[in-house]
C-alpha cells in the first residue's frame, strides 16, 4: 500500500495503544478534500477522527497510526439503551478502528440533479439509487472504484495484524444492531451503531468487496 502521511497534532487523538477488535466503516460527508477534513478535526476540541480517510483517488491518507485512537462513533447512552447493554462509547472507540471514504453521502434531488447537504451538484454517474432508500435518502454519492481497492487492501492489512476477522456480516450491517454495539469483533458500519446515521450506505460494489474478503 502506497500511505500519504500527514502531520496531526497528538492533542487532537489519544497515543494510547489499545487492543484492536473490529473496524467501522465511515464516510465523511464532505467533498473530495483530505485536507479540509482534517482542518475539520483539527477545529475541535473533542478527538474526533480517523487514522485513516481514503481519498477519492483511492489515496490512503494516515492522520496517525491505527494503534491509537480517537471518537468516532458518538454512541449515546439510549443507544446502548434500546438493546439493554451499559454505555461503553469510550470502549467502543478505543477497540474498533474507524476509516473514512471521502465522499458526499446522501443527496437531494431537485429538477433531475442531484445535490449535496451543502449544495454541491453531484454528476449523475457518481450517484447511486435505493429504491427502497436508506436512512432517509434515496441517493448517495458513489464510493469510487479506487477507494474500494484501497478499502481492500487496507482491511485486509489490518485483518492480519490485529488478527480481525473479515468476514461479512450480511445485511445486519446496514442496520442499527445489538451485536455492532455490544462489541462483536469484525468489520461494521457507523450504521450498525447508530440509528442516526447513513454511513457507510449499502452500495453494491461495496458489498462485493467485503464478501471478497471471507
Amino acid at each position: 500500500m502506497k500511505i500519504i502521511s500527514h502531520d496531526f497534532p497528538e492533542n487532537q487523538y489519544y497515543k494510547e495503544a489499545t487492543k484492536k477488535k473490529g473496524i467501522v466503516l465511515h464516510h465523511t460527508v464532505s467533498g473530495d478534500s483530505v485536507s479540509g477534513d482534517i482542518e475539520w478535526w483539527k477545529s475541535t476540541a473533542e478527538r474526533v477522527a480517523t487514522p485513516i480517510i481514503i481519498a477519492r483517488d483511492g489515496g490512503i491518507h494516515q492522520i496517525y497510526s491505527s494503534q491509537y485512537w480517537a471518537h468516532h462513533l458518538g454512541i449515546k447512552q439510549e443507544h446502548f439503551q434500546k438493546f439493554n447493554l451499559p454505555a461503553l462509547n469510550t470502549q467502543r472507540n478505543k477497540e474498533f478502528i474507524g476509516v473514512e471514504l471521502d465522499s458526499w453521502g446522501g443527496l437531494t434531488v431537485k429538477n433531475d440533479r442531484f445535490y449535496s447537504a451543502s449544495g454541491q451538484e453531484i454528476k449523475k454517474e457518481n450517484v447511486v439509487y435505493y429504491e427502497k432508500g436508506f436512512r432517509g435518502y434515496k441517493y448517495f454519492e458513489k464510493y469510487t472504484t479506487a477507494q474500494l481497492d484501497s478499502l481492500c487492501e487496507l482491511l485486509e492489512y489490518w485483518g492480519d495484524r490485529y488478527a480481525i476477522p473479515l468476514d461479512y456480516k450480511g445485511d445486519v450491517m446496514f442496520e442499527y444492531n445489538k451485536r455492532a454495539l455490544g462489541g462483536e469483533s469484525g468489520i461494521w458500519a457507523h450504521v450498525s451503531f447508530r440509528p442516526d446515521k447513513s454511513d457507510v450506505h449499502p452500495q453494491k460494489e461495496l458489498i462485493e468487496m467485503l464478501k471478497s474478503l471471507a
